[in-house]
């Protein structure tokens, strides 16, 4: 991993809270690695021993933004080329985690990403607290005019059980995300959340409700967009789950229906995440107009109609309400 450049950067579309298709910039820089040990997690292989020296971060955002403008013109076809509006920078931790950010290099991200509508960060709740606050400031310092940008926190709650987190080794509690998620409404950062569909220590048949149950209490933190993620194996920890009955693979009707669930209540944006998919389809024939559909669903916040499909699912498409909590 070089220290100088991010470890990738893509431009993708999202719908915001009005509806209207936004395009993003999405870049995933290289840091230290995450000091906590998730069970469910690989990202330690996209991170560093050592805390970056200053400057590296603030230069693989250059390098990102670069590459990407030469996407944007190379994809506008002779027409206008459709700019990004708003940023994603993950980086495989926290953004708050002062061993993986370096604080002294806020003032040079910012002055990177203040042009755009709204800046996207990732945090443990643990580090929510005034470096949050510190950025925001930040972003808002010398903008301008117009409309300031919006500062919004993405947030790993996993599951709402709250001895499966526990196991998961995730070092919160639901008290503490819920804590974590009530500062940063009180100070008008948006929150999104990461829900992970059929973790491990959940049966599969349990697993449906509690992706519920985690939806629903994601909200009630007051999470305005929700991002569902099929637990991916890979990590070597999970394998090791499995081989003791720990750990089932999550099928893709398990994420079909959270994604149906969510969108059903209205209560805000609910994303599908439809990397690797294809590792949880086991039906060739109706795999890729499923993902597709997952993928309009993505972009149109509309439970579509079900995929039938008369080698898997013969018959009737199931339907799925809100109140299904079963």
């Amino acid at each position: 991993m070089d220290p100088w450049r991010p470890h990738a950067c893509f431009l993708e579309d999202e719908p915001d809270a009005a509806g209207e298709l936004v395009r993003i910039a999405t870049v995933f820089l290289t840091n230290r690695e995450c000091p906590w040990r998730c069970v469910m997690c690989d990202l330690w292989r996209y991170a560093l021993a050592e805390t970056l020296p200053l400057g590296a971060i603030p230069r693989q955002i250059d390098h990102a933004l670069d590459s990407l403008k030469s996407q944007t013109n190379a994809s506008s076809n002779g027409g206008p080329p459709r700019l990004a509006r708003q940023i994603k920078l993950y980086n495989a931790g926290s953004f708050f985690d002062p061993r993986a950010i370096p604080p002294a290099d806020y003032p040079p991200i910012a002055a990177r990403v203040r042009a755009f509508e709204r800046v996207i960060v990732e945090c443990h709740p643990a580090l929510v607290g005034q470096s949050c606050l510190r950025f925001r400031d930040l972003l808002a310092a010398g903008h301008p005019g117009g409309q300031l940008p919006k500062l919004e926190i993405a947030v790993g709650l996993e599951v709402a059980h709250p001895d499966v987190l526990k196991k998961l080794n995730k070092g919160m509690s639901l008290d503490q995300f819920r804590r974590a998620a009530e500062f940063l409404q009180r100070h008008g950062i948006a929150l999104r959340v990461f829900v992970l569909v059929q973790p491990p220590f959940l049966e599969p048949a349990e697993a449906g409700l509690w992706a519920k149950r985690s939806i629903d209490f994601a909200f009630a933190c007051g999470a305005t967009v929700l991002s569902l993620i099929p637990t991916r194996g890979g990590n070597g920890a999970l394998e090791t789950l499995a081989a003791h009955g720990n750990f089932v693979p999550p099928k893709l009707d398990a994420l079909e229906a959270a994604l149906e669930y969510g969108m059903a209540l209205r209560r805000g944006r609910v994303f599908a995440d439809l990397w690797d998919l294809e590792k949880f389809a086991n039906c060739p024939v109706c795999a890729a107009p499923r993902a597709a559909r997952l993928r309009e669903m993505n972009l149109c916040q509309t439970v579509l109609p079900s995929v039938r499909c008369d080698a898997c699912r013969p018959g009737p498409a199931p339907s799925h309400s809100p109140t299904d909590r079963s």
